[in-house]
């Protein structure tokens, strides 16, 4: 069984010493760490969490070719990339002291979606230099009962006169995956 997840992701971004600039504040913002900021291969700047621990990180580069990206389109393509909160606390302190003041584009205020999981909350906001879609959610490792009880509620309204839910919304959910 995989335990790590993602290794990395990279973007190619527009306008590379802007976009450097952005992320290096908002990656500053949430305690990530840059390490490393080379012309080694190809320009790269990559960020991570829990430097020095191996863990997935994210890298931007210069793009070679396109235009700024459209999420509402839902074009083929990443839509977003939702990142770890610590607590709900550090979702509306990041709204609140970093998305607005820097003008940031934010789509979904920092809400509760009790469909997603219990005691889910999350900011979603779009890069203003290359229009990447970020997500900024905390789900709680032991939700409240009353998170898990909001939660049941979203699933079965979720539910409501789907047929193709009848047998449940996590039975459709858990699907088995062919093996190796």
């Amino acid at each position: 069984m995989r335990w790590r997840g993602l290794h990395h992701v990279e973007f190619s971004v527009l306008d590379y010493e802007t976009s450097v600039e952005f992320y290096d504040r908002m990656f500053g913002w949430l305690g990530y760490a840059s390490f490393w900021t080379l012309d080694i291969g190809y320009r790269s700047t990559y960020y991570m969490a829990r430097l020095p621990v191996p863990h997935s990180y994210i890298g931007i580069q210069p793009a070679r070719s396109g235009g700024k990206l459209d999420h509402a389109a839902r074009a083929v393509g990443i839509h977003h990339v939702a990142l770890w909160a610590r607590n709900r606390r550090e979702v509306d302190d990041f709204h609140r002291d970093f998305l607005i003041p820097n003008a940031v584009p934010v789509t979904e205020a920092p809400a509760a979606y009790d469909v997603y999981a219990p005691g889910y909350y999350a900011v979603f906001f779009d890069d203003p230099i290359n229009g990447i879609h970020w997500e900024l959610a905390h789900t709680p490792r032991l939700p409240s009962p009353l998170a898990y009880l909001r939660w049941r509620r979203a699933m079965r309204d979720a539910a409501k006169g789907r047929n193709d839910l009848a047998g449940g919304v996590m039975a459709a959910a858990l699907r088995k995956l062919p093996g190796r």
